[in-house]
């Protein structure tokens, strides 16, 4: 069982994944689909750069409580020497990223024009951070940091459509709206799901090795877990896709209530996929 100080950073690491993927999918969708959205677009930006703070606090949080797991007490958070040694590893370079990600993309949410694409780079090199630390940067195969961020860059599009699409559908007047905005993201996910897939099952082959290890290894079992919560996911996506977008297109809006609906399960078991992707890095093991 983790002790006091790895469930803290599990739970810092919960919340920094939240908040850097919420904040820059929301960038992307203003950027990809800004027209579609514009009747959220103030409510976006505000969301987006709360949880571009949140991510930004959390990314500090978590740095201090590697001190803390280390030493196995408060002290470490806060001790010159341990902070001094942390800084000077991967775990420092990734604090530099995600402070200056998350800051480019609060500055670039408040600039008119050109702000959007300020923000998007800010949102990349935040991302990026998560390929300086862990266990696939650890793998040090060549392209595998590119790998992981497209896999992240990816996931945090389909966080990104959630808020949006779900304010939209339960809008009766912006039902038109809605309906254009899940057909186009649908058209987007035959790219975008696939890649993840791609690229979620070639980092997950590298890090085990021998598919064997998914039975016998706790590591191999909470990938499990992660892939079968990623498959109910992909299952609600299918249906919102064949069922209920092509009703709203029509003008139903009780598909709509239904869309909205299914997003709030998408986004809970989302959530939970976090968490265990959370617990996955940070006191599991990787198998031998």
């Amino acid at each position: 069982m983790p002790d006091i100080w790895e469930t803290s950073a599990i739970l810092a690491k919960l919340v920094l994944y939240i908040s850097v993927l919420g904040s820059v999918g929301l960038v992307i969708i203003l950027v990809a689909f800004g027209d579609l959205v514009s009747p959220l677009s103030d409510r976006i930006r505000l969301k987006a750069t709360l949880l571009a703070g949140g991510a930004l606090a959390a990314a500090v949080l978590a740095f201090m409580l590697r001190g803390a797991t280390l030493t196995g007490g408060a002290d470490g958070m806060t001790d010159p020497e341990m902070i001094g040694l942390l800084w000077q590893t991967p775990v420092g370079d990734a604090l530099v990223y995600r402070i200056a990600g998350t800051i480019l993309i609060i500055l670039g949410l408040f600039i008119p024009r050109v702000g959007q694409w300020i923000a998007l780079a800010g949102g990349l090199i935040a991302l990026w951070s998560f390929a300086q630390i862990g266990h696939v940067p650890g793998l040090e195969v060549t392209g595998v940091r590119l790998l992981l961020l497209l896999h992240l860059l990816g996931i945090a599009i389909w966080v990104g459509i959630l808020g949006p699409l779900h304010a939209l559908s339960r809008r009766p007047e912006h039902l038109a709206s809605a309906a254009t905005l899940a057909h186009q993201f649908g058209l987007a996910a035959s790219v975008i799901v696939p890649a993840l897939i791609s690229a979620g099952g070639l980092m997950a082959w590298m890090l085990l090795g021998d598919l064997r290890t998914l039975a016998t290894t706790g590591y191999g079992q909470a990938i499990l877990i992660k892939l079968l919560l990623v498959g109910s996911v992909l299952t609600l996506a299918a249906a919102n896709k064949l069922r209920f977008v092509p009703a709203m297109q029509t003008g139903d809006d009780k598909a709509a209530r239904h869309l909205a609906r299914s997003i709030e399960i998408e986004t809970v078991v989302i959530l939970v996929v976090m968490a265990a992707t959370a617990t996955l890095t940070t006191v599991l093991p990787l198998p031998n």
